[in-house]
């Protein structure tokens, strides 16, 4: 039979030398062997039970629960746990590239972001974030509301050609705020037409579909619940404005 040093084990595992030792050390697998003196000698069916220690690891389970079932429990069982796992983690990772990209057409906008945004990245809860939207568009749309919006509204984190359209419209009435030209302004009117043309494509012709998101829109509070990007109080005054000039003068 052939046996292998705590070392070796450690190597071929990819774990460390130490991970194996604490192992034996609580009685979780201990060597088939020791030497004369006192090293570790692992059969291979010892390392086909580190091996399941390791998987059953990273499903989160804690070492004690392992120590229970680690004789008992299947390999497809196993197996699935790991699946589980790994499935998490897919929807962790989603979610984690979905804020990077949010993040990156933040960035568009304002050349420059808070640390504060990037926390989420470091293993803030992007998931309850995430139900507490689900939630928020629940409460203040109907769920033929809420489909429409979830197939047309530009979000930050991908669609990047609608996303760059809203953000170039900010923008527009930014420099209309630095440069001190008003709603009612050839710009302003320019930019309200073409706020039109872009609500037309994402709520077809549903006027108070469009009210409802506006309201939400202009509430800090419910912008906020709804994951909406923070666009200035100004910046939603003027184009306000503007499209009452626009409907004033149709």
């Amino acid at each position: 039979m052939n046996y292998f040093s705590s070392g070796e084990v450690a190597k071929k595992l990819g774990v460390s030398l130490r991970t194996v030792r604490y192992y034996d050390d609580i009685g979780l697998v201990e060597p088939t062997s020791k030497d004369d003196s006192g090293r570790r000698l692992y059969s291979a069916d010892d390392i086909l039970q580190l091996q399941k220690v390791i998987l059953l690891k990273e499903t989160a389970m804690p070492l004690k629960d392992i120590q229970k079932v680690l004789n008992q429990i299947t390999m497809e069982r196993i197996l699935l746990l790991h699946k589980e796992k790994l499935v998490g983690d897919l929807e962790r990772l989603s979610l984690s590239l979905d804020h990077t990209h949010s993040l990156l057409n933040m960035l568009k906008l304002e050349k420059d972001i808070q640390w504060e945004h990037l926390i989420p990245l470091l293993g803030e809860d992007l998931e309850g974030k995430r139900q507490q939207r689900v939630e928020a568009m629940e409460g203040m749309f109907s769920e033929e509301e809420q489909a429409v919006l979830q197939r047309n509204l530009p979000k930050l984190e991908d669609n990047p050609v609608e996303v760059t359209k809203w953000i170039n419209i900010i923008k527009r009435i930014e420099l209309c705020l630095a440069d001190g030209k008003k709603p009612d302004s050839v710009e302003g009117q320019l930019i309200a037409e073409d706020v039109m043309i872009l609500s037309e494509e994402t709520f077809k012709g549903n006027a108070e579909l469009a009210e409802k998101f506006w309201d939400a829109r202009k509430s800090e509070e419910a912008s906020n619940e709804l994951g909406f990007y923070p666009v200035r109080q100004e910046v939603l005054e003027f184009l306000e404005a503007a499209m009452k000039e626009i409907s004033l003068s149709s």
